[in-house]
């Protein structure tokens, strides 16, 4: 029996009360603008959700920097009391050492009934224990006779006539000293220079 146009019709229609299959209907139901909106709304939600992280971020990385500023403040207030601490007290070894030999000039002083060779005695050992002291903080004395004169080390009081060669130190007032390699104070020296001719 052959299908009438009628019945193949009727055959496609969908009956009242069900959906139509997703391919059919619902692509003759999107229109132009539809189609056309809808890949611009996924554009903007993905937009959105990057720009929140992209915020949460931004706000993470402003909490680490916060962090590290303080921290470094901190450090800085630190290091500045240390470096204050360190002022205050950097001779408090050499003090110490120095109450050693204070210690022992007051009992040569204490001493009664002492001779002149003991007292003389007692007065090189305290200074063999000064000198000690210096040698242990790197504190040295200036003693430049027979040497060219340095005026970053030494102090010329004035010049004298001497068979030395001229500008040379030929004898010393005051000793310098030097800490480390720095002068703290200069030798107060004579400098010799050339005899005034004889006729």
């Amino acid at each position: 029996m052959q299908e009438t146009p009628e019945a193949a019709n009727s055959a496609n229609e969908t009956p009242a009360g069900e959906l139509a299959a997703p391919g059919t209907q619902a692509a003759q139901a999107r229109t132009p603008q539809q189609a056309t909106e809808e890949p611009a709304l996924q554009a903007a939600t993905s937009l959105e959700e990057r720009l929140k992280k992209a915020e949460l971020a931004a706000a993470e990385h402003h909490d680490a920097w916060l962090r590290a500023k303080a921290e470094a403040d901190n450090i800085r207030k630190r290091a500045r009391g240390e470096i204050a601490s360190a002022h205050r007290f950097a001779l408090e070894s050499f003090a110490s050492e120095l109450l050693a030999v204070k210690d022992s000039l007051e009992a040569a002083l204490a001493a009664e009934n002492a001779s002149v060779e003991s007292m003389r005695s007692g007065a090189e050992l305290t200074l063999k224990q000064l000198s000690s002291v210096f040698e242990r903080f790197n504190l040295a004395a200036i003693n430049p006779v027979g040497q060219k004169f340095d005026p970053h080390r030494h102090q010329a009081v004035s010049a004298v006539e001497a068979d030395a060669e001229p500008n040379t130190v030929v004898q010393v007032l005051q000793k310098g000293y030097l800490l480390h390699d720095r002068v703290i104070r200069p030798a107060l020296v004579l400098v010799a220079k050339a005899r005034s001719g004889t006729s």
